[in-house]
């Protein structure tokens, strides 16, 4: 029996290194493939500079939204029981699973000059075709199920007694919300916060079609290969690459450090 549990750990660890190579193989053959050169000229170019601003304050920005109005659904279908609620959170996972060409083409239909809902937002001075706001409202449609499913999950994991017992000794819903229940949900928060900034910033389907320009990261990388070749476009890559792995950390260390901690000192 302990010849066969170590074997199948042995075999385990084999799929696991296989997955873990498959991942890194190609971002090692990126990182590997400019000179320091090509990262300088990439580094000065104006346009490339442009379009990573506009990737992080883009994602930045539609983080935050998503986070604004992805709590509260999340809190609602962590704590709520009512008809319906299958069906809102299917709504919630449709970006996960329709291809983002289309999803661009939809936002396209209802956002643009002539869309559904363009000309009403033309009257309010927004307008989202071919501006930054696209682009934030294109990373907010591909983003926001991470904040929400992440977030929920971190309500769900809250015990609804501490909640009561709060309301008992007499705060009302909004001092529990930001007194119990967010504080301890906060990992939950952060994590989707984290997914939500990296699937963002890494847009490029829907931000094409809705926002060309001002152009993002990944569009500016798309038109140096096409334009320029290869040579450019991993430049720009490996940098860009670069600043997102940097922040994705950072987010993550937020989110998730001081349980390491405490776990290292276990």
């Amino acid at each position: 029996m302990r010849t066969q549990r170590g074997l199948m750990f042995w075999v385990f660890w084999l799929a696991a290194c296989l997955v873990l190579a498959f991942i890194t193989l190609p971002l090692l053959a990126l990182v590997l493939h400019p000179s320091l050169g090509q990262l300088r000229e990439a580094a000065m170019h104006v346009g490339v500079r442009d379009a990573f601003l506009v990737s992080l304050e883009g994602a930045a920005l539609s983080t935050a939204l998503s986070m604004l109005f992805g709590v509260p659904l999340a809190y609602l279908l962590a704590r709520q029981q009512f008809r319906g609620k299958t069906a809102i959170e299917t709504i919630v996972d449709l970006p996960l699973t329709v291809p983002h060409t289309i999803a661009g083409i939809a936002l396209l239909l209802v956002f643009s000059r002539h869309g559904w809902l363009g000309p009403a937002a033309a009257h309010l001075g927004l307008s989202f075709w071919g501006t930054f706001a696209g682009v934030v409202l294109a990373m907010a449609y591909v983003g926001l199920p991470y904040a929400v499913n992440a977030a929920r999950v971190g309500f769900e994991a809250v015990d609804p007694r501490l909640e009561k017992a709060a309301r008992s000794l007499g705060a009302g819903p909004w001092a529990t919300f930001t007194g119990v229940s967010l504080p301890l949900a906060w990992r939950g928060v952060m994590t989707g916060l984290t997914l939500c900034f990296a699937r963002a910033i890494g847009e490029f389907a829907a931000v094409v079609l809705l926002a060309y320009y001002p152009m993002s990261a990944p569009v500016k990388i798309y038109e140096l290969f096409l334009q320029a070749g290869l040579n450019q476009s991993v430049a720009a890559s490996v940098l860009f690459l670069t600043i997102v792995l940097g922040l994705f950390w950072a987010l993550r260390l937020l989110a998730y450090g001081r349980r390491v901690e405490r776990v290292a000192q276990a």
